[in-house]
């Protein structure tokens, strides 16, 4: 499962350049969806001003240590996980690292579909969040003292969903969801069993990422006394299961010639 699923950290070739930043593509070629996700390195003391997209949702998940993101109209503190999604090429921004610190940016293509359902509703970017103001959820895949945090919701922006899972001796037994794909980032001191299909469980730790591909029953639990801490990204593999919401008895091909 590792070599299709789980990149280690010590497995994330990370060169820095002259400005104390390294970044390397996670699982490249694994999504075919039109998501490519990148882990990044940034020294303390440096700064990085990412490449601008106008046709792209870019999203920041920034893991590991403090700093903030400054754009000629605002300035984020980034204190403990966050997230930041930029206003496409309108307003370039920069991650000043005040320790080291590690995040994870993920491009996603917008189709035409994509950007009509933008145009119509989307929330205010720049977008920034901490995890711990999120809405925090229950649901019934999770333990009782698990708590989870919704980031970013359906239709918030696109046909992406962004959320925080932490608990400690439990987590998340998950039947497979055939509309999404899901990637999880570990966080903190993270140390649990991830389990994909039929594969055997693996260890899963801070820094890593996983890919759990739409429809797998998958599993992310922490023995006794050990944390489940991750960030999961899920996207909507098909844009008519995101806009289609099916009546109890209807066909999906029914529906669709409507």
């Amino acid at each position: 499962m590792e070599n299709k699923y789980v990149v280690r950290e010590a497995d994330m070739k990370k060169v820095f350049d002259e400005h104390g930043f390294a970044m390397v593509e996670l699982l490249p070629g694994s999504y075919q969806g039109g998501v490519r996700n990148y882990k990044c390195w940034l020294k303390a003391g440096c700064e990085i001003s990412p490449e601008l997209h106008a046709d792209d949702t870019v999203l920041l998940m920034l893991g590991k240590g403090k700093g903030y993101i400054t754009s000629s109209k605002n300035l984020f503190r980034v204190t403990e996980p966050s997230f930041y999604v930029p206003n496409f090429d309108k307003e370039p921004y920069t991650v000043h690292a005040v320790e080291d610190m590690e995040f994870i940016m993920s491009v996603i293509e917008m189709n035409e579909w994509d950007k009509k359902s933008y145009n119509a509703c989307h929330v205010r970017v720049p977008f920034f969040m901490k995890y711990t103001d999120g809405a925090v959820y229950d649901q019934d895949c999770k333990g009782p003292h698990t708590t989870s945090w919704l980031i970013l919701g359906s239709e918030h922006i696109g046909r992406i969903m962004v959320g925080v899972v932490r608990a400690k001796g439990e987590g998340t037994v998950e039947k497979g969801h055939p509309k999404v794909a899901q990637w999880n980032y570990c966080l903190g001191d993270a140390d649990f069993k991830l389990t994909i299909g039929d594969e055997p469980a693996v260890e899963h730790k801070a820094g890593e990422w996983s890919y759990v591909p739409a429809g797998l029953d998958h599993a992310l639990v922490a023995d006794s006394g050990k944390e489940v801490f991750y960030v999961w990204f899920e996207h909507f593999v098909r844009e008519r299961d995101f806009c289609v919401c099916l009546a109890e008895g209807d066909k999906l091909e029914d529906v669709l010639k409507h």
